[in-house]
């Protein structure tokens, strides 16, 4: 299983998630969020992160100028659309850089109705809980909505996933809804303060779903 670890505003804790085997740090580029990151990690700083971790940006609502902007100027690996992205936008995007596609999630809402027009066009969706305004609720997400109909592409599970979730995040792993499942995506349950990470927590996390330390 691979994490996601969202949110993050310090690079000596990035490079703590590295040495864990943490895949993928989130970055947030939305300034209305408590984790807005381009006013406290400069540019310059963030391409000195040189290790395995993937880096993925986090946008809501961006015009194509501003994000391409940005993943140039902070070498991003992968971008995370967290808000009402298009389609063809998504399409415009991932001609140049991987797209991760979030879709907030109510009880009643059919996961193919959609995300079906977004298939071709993203290479892996998030699901995450429906909540007021955009990005991140950290409420917890009811992961059995996701086996009235099985999502079709790889995707990350997000949605107040939390430390004591290690053996339901297990056994849903074995489950028809798990078999898609990419990563699992961690924020706000494992923060001392926003965009400040329980590194200690995370560590004991990634241990007891077998994460292994990366070889540098």
């Amino acid at each position: 299983m691979k994490i996601k670890v969202c949110g993050n505003t310090l690079p000596q804790q990035v490079n703590a998630l590295d040495d864990m085997g943490v895949t993928f740090a989130g970055f947030i580029f939305y300034p209305k969020s408590p984790r807005y990151m381009a006013m406290k990690i400069a540019a310059e700083k963030m391409r000195q992160i040189k290790r395995k971790i993937i880096k993925v940006g986090v946008f809501v609502n961006p015009t194509y100028e501003e994000l391409m902007k940005t993943v140039d100027e902070y070498r991003l690996d992968m971008v995370q659309l967290h808000g009402d992205e298009s389609p063809k936008f998504c399409d415009k995007i991932a001609d140049y850089i991987s797209v991760i596609k979030a879709f907030r999630l109510s009880d009643n809402d059919s996961i193919i109705h959609m995300t079906q027009s977004y298939t071709e066009v993203c290479d892996f969706f998030m699901f995450d809980t429906l909540g007021a305004g955009y990005g991140g609720t950290g409420k917890k997400f009811d992961w059995t909505i996701l086996e009235k109909s099985l999502p079709l592409k790889p995707y990350f599970l997000s949605g107040g996933i939390e430390p004591g979730d290690e053996k339901k995040l297990e056994e849903f792993i074995g489950t028809p809804a798990g078999e898609k499942l990419f990563a699992i995506d961690i924020n706000t349950k494992f923060e001392i303060g926003p965009g400040v990470k329980d590194v200690n927590g995370i560590k004991k996390f990634a241990e007891n779903l077998g994460i292994k330390k990366s070889s540098k």
